[in-house]
């Protein structure tokens, strides 16, 4: 039984502006297929080497694979589509899967667009995929596919749910195999380092409107702090890691286990440097630990300081206040740790005057480094339907935190764009003049300096925001910017499916508006609850066993 997983080609001027990134995904897979016996697996990485179609399909041609997989997050959702018709095209009978955040929560979407796709995978793939790959290795497939929980499957034009399977308990069973990655590609270039992206936890106990991610895992889990160490250990030993950012979307929420973490990595002493994302009020409240954290390695913070906070949206609220922020980032600061501040930008009411008091806060604060992103409400949130026709664009390629999907009422797409610029290009101008280069010694001076040389790379290439591509060359050319929406792309009417996440701890109404994704947020979890959440793992409710429940994978 041979599988073939493909990455599709998808590039935005984002993230990877700062290298090429290890998609985690395909390690965990291909750990539980080993596990369960399944060891003919191959990777094509199409994004990380820039293949084009005609390379990918000498790929598959050469591997004669009996099925293939591949992801799809929102933006890359068409690529991916496009790669499992080529696998089509070389050979009608290899079984094509596609999972992902995108494919599972909009699956009848895809599966309308994309019928050459045999099955999604609708949660936590792990167990999911071998259950999947054995029903096929019996020769049960398709006869018997409806018994296989977790995927979705159309048969004769009728698009069919199977129950949904449920999440992964023991995480600390699951055993990537980080081995069928090709680890001289994935560099991140600040440090000139090789790069890993592994989990210490899943799920997150919040549950914001505008957020995927408690859907997707649907319960909170963590894992031995020891055994995330273990990880990352036969990462440096047998992969050469040098850096790594923790994929949780917010790591410190238990901050007993995340002590624990830190003082296994110092014991342990592996001499490797990582960041996280976290929240402003982690930040404070861990204020007598932070010298821990950075001895740990520890040495870059992202935090979620003012996503659209000064609009005062009801459905945003204040995250916490501008003292809040510029408190924490002097905390991190003090503690030699670089602190990057993230602002979310572009909703219906943003204005030239909110832009710059942004950028007024990114230069009272003093973080190390700032980043203006899109807003992107992804179409499966519940904010995305109270968004209603304030959302005109639904070319879900676009959908990538660089291009205005929303277009504010008092100035068009094209001086946003222009506007976020003009705060990078004074922001970072700043930063190389008078901050970087002077910025002390040793580790966070070589990282400075080292984020500087990624930007500009991007900057020169064209590639940052995907300037290049939208025809952005400054503010005399904003008459000019085009940014490629495909007319054809439109609302569709959802399938009436829902997911089903379930938490120890209710967070409703008002209270639910103030708990903000990304590093804000004003409520905060005591030791007790998070002590709860991990010892007794909440599980999927008995309705969430129809077939109309839908999920995620990663």
């Amino acid at each position: 039984m041979r599988i073939l997983f493909i990455h599709p080609n998808y590039h935005s001027g984002g993230a990877e502006i700062a290298g090429n990134w290890p998609p985690a995904w395909v390690a965990y897979l291909t750990g539980a297929l080993k596990t369960a016996g399944f060891t003919e697996v191959r990777f094509v990485d199409a994004m990380t080497n820039d293949l084009s179609e005609e390379q990918v399909r000498a790929a598959i041609v050469a591997y004669r694979p009996d099925i293939v997989g591949c992801t799809a997050i929102t933006p890359s959702i068409y690529k991916a589509q496009r790669l499992l018709e080529i696998v089509k095209e070389v050979d009608p009978k290899i079984v094509t899967v596609l999972g992902g955040v995108h494919a599972t929560f909009m699956y009848q979407q895809v599966l309308g667009e994309a019928p050459w796709i045999d099955a999604i995978v609708r949660g936590e793939g792990e167990e999911i995929i071998v259950d999947l790959v054995r029903t096929i290795d019996e020769g049960r497939w398709p006869e018997e596919r409806g018994k296989v929980k977790g995927i979705a499957y159309a048969v004769d034009g009728k698009i069919i749910a199977t129950p949904a399977a449920p999440t992964v308990k023991d995480l600390d069973a699951i055993t990537p195999d980080w081995g069928v990655l090709e680890w001289d590609k994935y560099n991140y270039i600040p440090l000139n380092k090789r790069v890993a992206i592994p989990n210490m936890a899943r799920g997150c106990p919040y549950t914001c409107s505008f957020c995927s991610q408690w859907k997707f895992w649907r319960d909170y889990r963590i894992r031995d702090p020891k055994k995330v160490v273990d990880e990352i250990e036969t990462l440096v030993r047998d992969h050469d890691v040098g850096f790594f950012i923790l994929a949780d979307e917010e790591p410190t929420i238990n901050r007993k286990k995340f002590i624990a973490f830190c003082e296994e990595l110092i014991e342990r002493n592996l001499g490797i440097l990582w960041g996280i994302n976290t929240r402003v009020t982690d930040i404070l409240r861990d204020e007598d630990v932070l010298p821990l954290y950075r001895k740990a390695g520890l040495i870059h913070v992202s935090l979620g300081t003012e996503a659209a906070a000064q609009l005062k949206l009801d459905r945003f609220n204040k995250e916490t206040t501008v003292a809040d922020n510029k408190r924490a980032i002097g905390l991190l600061r003090d503690a030699g740790i670089l602190t990057e501040a993230q602002f979310i930008v572009g909703l219906e009411n943003e204005t030239a005057e909110t832009l710059e008091e942004t950028y007024q806060m990114a230069r009272d604060w003093k973080p190390d480094l700032a980043n203006w992103a899109m807003y992107t409400p992804w179409p499966f949130t519940d904010l995305f339907r109270e968004l209603g026709d304030k959302v005109e664009i639904f070319d879900y390629e676009k959908y990538n935190f660089v291009t205005p999907i929303i277009k504010p009422a008092a100035m068009d797409r094209a001086e946003l764009l222009d506007r976020v610029m003009h705060n990078y290009r004074r922001f970072y101008m700043h930063k190389a003049l008078f901050s970087y280069p002077w910025a002390g010694s040793g580790e966070r001076r070589r990282y400075l300096l080292g984020c500087l040389k990624a930007f500009l790379k991007a900057g020169f290439e064209r590639k940052f925001y995907d300037l290049g591509k939208v025809n952005y060359w400054g503010p005399q050319s904003k008459k000019k910017v085009d940014f490629h929406f495909d007319p054809k792309r439109t609302r569709v009417a959802e399938g009436g499916t829902d997911w089903k996440a379930k938490h120890s701890r209710k967070i409703k109404g008002d209270v639910q508006a103030q708990i903000m994704a990304c590093g804000g947020g004003k409520d905060q979890l005591d030791q007790a609850e998070i002590d709860a959440l991990t010892v007794a793992p909440p599980t999927l409710p008995k309705t969430a066993a129809k077939a109309s429940v839908k999920v995620m994978i990663e």
